[in-house]
């Protein structure tokens, strides 16, 4: 087996039994970049130089004993809306086309005080705005499984990267499915972590409400790894939680016996392809050869849902990207009369479709005379979406779904059409309003050999308890040893 094709865990195992030396996986991965990111275009900025020294001074450094840590030397890619020092941070917008971060965002902290290595900097729709990738203002990610389909989005370069083996493991932001859909779509596994479990600071704003930190990886036992490392209470975010420090490692177990999952039949309804209710009827099955106890249930929120997540997460998108305005930080237009002006070009040159269509639709909600009738409202919304889902984990252990309603679409067939577009991500967002913790793993391919994503939804704060079930079923499917992309990734 290639290098790059080896998860994190086996790496550090690699690395431990001196098989491996951090300039071989290093290289390796260079290597894989050099030859495939022209196919995949999964990076907007590569740091593969940058990588290579760093690699060779940490390997002397761990010789000499100077550096220690199960995961020093590991490579890792990071999506390009979390801040990095020193290094461009352009939320895949020509707004920050040029913006290099003064500081590191809190994860990306966390990451350098392992010691890993920052292999560049992925793909993302602009501002996080989108679900294939397709609204990037540098590129269009490919999706390795096909590279004439998208790879999901907003996170759609981190996924592809995992699954094209650009780099191990990768971080990306969620704000209604942004980890979770990708991972789908590319057949790796995506953990959007409860909100308030992982720090915002650092991750340039969408919807504050409703953002999340998560890894995206090649198995659950790595996402378990990162999660370890990501979590944690931080002071310079106030919706960070304070909880005691739990080891995720230690809740794969193998075995799901008497675990209660909730089924919501409202999930397997109309507008679900056929294929992916099929694959997600089998992975059931497999459940309860497992011994887990699954019931049908009704939670009836998934049309309510998206109309008030499209409104929250519009509104607070207009509030948080007012800030780039051609006066700071951010592109300014090179033609302007007045101050009016600067605002009015900069952000009309800079910003996209699809960013400005949010805009305007999040101020329309929060202006004079529609507030009560529309953010209000989306508020009062939540509130019952957090209801319902209180009332299926009085039962419930965990709740299963697909992750999205259909497998990675081709290129540009829903670009024209945003309301189809959004549709993509209704299993997904209902778990970012009510701000709990959801797992995609990938559980079977379609006809086409395409990756089909399930989703186990837990409680607030039971990420021990939807990485033990997902690593159980990983663990009875063997998804990465009986399925491979036919494009050869």
């Amino acid at each position: 087996m290639e290098i790059t094709e080896l998860t994190v865990h086996e790496l550090q195992e690699k690395l431990k039994n001196n098989e491996l030396t951090i300039t071989d996986i290093t290289k390796a991965y260079v290597d894989r970049i050099n030859e495939k990111e022209k196919d995949v275009q999964a990076f907007v900025t590569t740091l593969t130089e940058e990588a290579m020294k760093q690699a060779e001074d940490m390997q002397s450094k761990v010789e000499k004993g100077e550096i220690t840590g199960e995961l020093a030397g590991i490579p890792i890619g990071i999506k390009d809306n979390l801040c990095t020092k020193g290094i461009k941070t352009t939320c895949s917008s020509k707004m920050l086309e040029n913006f290099i971060a003064p500081y590191n965002a809190t994860v990306v902290e966390k990451l350098n005080n392992e010691n890993m290595i920052n292999l560049g900097k992925l793909n993302m729709d602009e501002f996080a705005m989108g679900s294939s990738t397709e609204h990037s203002y540098f590129k269009k990610t490919k999706n390795p499984w096909n590279l004439n389909k998208v790879p999901g989005g907003s996170s759609g370069g981190s996924a592809a990267a995992v699954a094209a083996n650009l780099v191990p493991w990768a971080l990306g932001s969620d704000t209604g499915g942004s980890i979770r859909q990708p991972a789908s779509f590319c057949g790796v596994v995506g953990l959007k972590p409860t909100y308030g479990l992982v720090s915002r600071y650092g991750l340039v704003a969408f919807a504050s409400s409703l953002d999340q930190v998560g890894p995206i990886t090649k198995d659950v036992r790595d996402a378990a790894i990162l999660l370890n490392i990501i979590a944690g209470h931080d002071e310079k975010d106030t919706t960070s939680t304070d909880k005691p420090k739990v080891d995720y490692t230690k809740a794969l177990k193998n075995d799901v016996k008497g675990l209660k999952i909730g089924v919501p039949k409202e999930f397997f309804g109309e507008g679900i392809n056929e294929e992916v209710k099929a694959s997600l009827q089998k992975a059931i099955e497999k459940y309860k050869e497992l011994g887990a106890e699954i019931e049908e249930f009704s939670l009836d929120i998934s049309q309510y849902a998206l109309a008030a997540y499209y409104i929250i997460a519009c509104a607070e998108a207009s509030s948080n990207l007012g800030r780039f305005d051609g006066i700071r930080y951010t592109y300014r237009t090179p033609e302007f009369k007045n101050l009016k002006e600067i605002y009015k070009k900069s952000r009309s040159e800079a910003f996209g479709p699809e960013v400005k269509r949010r805009i305007i639709l999040g101020t329309y909600v929060l202006s004079s005379g529609y507030y009560d009738a529309y953010y209000k409202k989306a508020q009062q919304v939540r509130t019952l979406v957090i209801n319902e889902f209180n009332k299926g984990f009085e039962k419930y252990d965990v709740i299963l779904t697909p992750t999205s309603p259909n497998v990675a679409f081709d290129i540009g067939s829903k670009s024209n059409n945003p309301l189809e577009m959004y549709l993509t991500d209704i299993c997904t967002i209902s778990i970012n309003v009510a701000g709990l913790p959801g797992i995609s793993i990938p559980c079977g391919v379609n006809g086409e050999g395409m990756p089909i994503g399930m989703q186990l939804i837990g409680n607030k704060f039971c990420e021990e308890t939807i990485l033990k079930a997902a690593y159980t079923f990983e663990q009875a499917i063997k998804f990465r040893e009986n399925y491979k992309p036919k494009t050869g990734f």
